[in-house]
């Protein structure tokens, strides 16, 4: 059944993919998106349309409430919000703002224009929360659990665009950076497009309604260090890798957050350390909170695009990674 899609953040890859599957699958879809979207705003409402074609472009800005009124719905009819909006830094200000605020506004909205059923793209990592944007995250995922809509929060693993920092790094014959010996955290990376299939198919399947849904791409779990040696072996190299401990990070933050008592933006960017640490040592897995593990088997696969394929791809020059705000290497 045809169905009238509302969709917020629309510009990242994995929004872009989700519009790609929903278009696919037949539905009507609209698509709010800011004046300068995209990473560090470079993209026009012209270059919102060549990427997302198909889809109607309104111009407005969801963290206001008028505009998602008057620019996003107009006061017509939608059966389903999807939401792949998320804070591009993940500092406490940004999360709150987006991760939250943005997300309730558009839910409010939402429910005036007849919507009954939101997918939400939240993350795995929220399993366990200790920074602002899990927080936030979680404080939405409640707000739309209670709203009496029904809901798919989606919770996937590690994204592929997530792990492919180091690439240039090693064609330049520098070592693959890991923490500790690189077996610290393991995870089931998925594809924009795999995830936005399953972020589609939602809207069909009355199975994932009304649930949390934590998903990771096919295969078995995947440590830093199989990412490395798999990199080694694809450009033809012994692997090399060096060995950064976690402690390191953990001077870094103290330091950045005894400065940023007194410089704000140096407190942001202990958080950004802080968000390191946790990707350096938590697994993006499901957390098994009986056993106190993450756990392998309990974490769904779903797809067929591996990340050693995607690596593949990379060196042929057959893809490209965009990771703006979110680069670390």
């Amino acid at each position: 059944m045809q169905r009238r899609v509302f969709v917020i953040g629309a510009t990242g890859t994995i929004g872009r993919a989700a519009v790609r599957a929903l278009l696919r699958h037949g539905h009507e879809v609209v698509c709010l998106v800011r004046p300068r979207a995209g990473a560090g705003g470079a993209l026009t409402p012209e270059d919102c349309a060549t990427l997302l074609p198909g889809a109607t472009i309104r111009i407005g800005d969801v963290a206001d409430a008028a505009s998602l009124a008057r620019d996003g719905f107009r006061g017509e009819h939608f059966d389903v919000l999807v939401s792949c909006m998320a804070s591009r830094t993940g500092a406490p200000k940004d999360a709150w703002a987006i991760d939250h605020r943005a997300q309730v506004l558009a839910l409010d909205a939402a429910r005036q224009s007849g919507v009954t059923h939101v997918v939400l793209l939240s993350a795995i990592c929220v399993q366990k929360p200790r920074l602002a944007f899990q927080h936030a995250k979680l404080a939405f995922e409640r707000q739309l659990i209670e709203s009496g809509l029904d809901y798919s929060i989606v919770r996937p693993t590690a994204f592929f665009k997530s792990l492919s920092g180091q690439l240039d790094r090693l064609k330049r014959g520098k070592p693959f950076l890991v923490f500790g010996d690189g077996r610290l955290t393991a995870c089931k990376p998925i594809s924009d497009d795999d995830l936005a299939e399953y972020l589609a198919g939602c809207i069909d399947d009355p199975s994932r309604r009304n649930r949390v849904l934590p998903i990771g791409g096919p295969g078995a779990a995947i440590t830093p260090r199989e990412q490395g040696e798999k990199l080694f072996a694809l450009i033809g190299r012994p692997p090399r890798f060096k060995h950064v401990p976690v402690a390191l990070l953990d001077t870094i933050i103290a330091v950045l957050g005894l400065l940023g008592r007194v410089l704000p933006s140096l407190a942001d960017k202990a958080e950004l350390a802080r968000i390191g640490r946790y990707y350096a040592t938590e697994s993006m897995l499901v957390w098994d909170p009986n056993r106190g593990c993450y756990d392998e088997a309990a974490t769904p696969s779903v797809g067929q695009d591996t990340l050693f394929d995607f690596y593949g791809r990379l060196l042929r020059g057959e893809a490209a990674t965009e990771r703006g705000d979110h680069a670390v290497f």
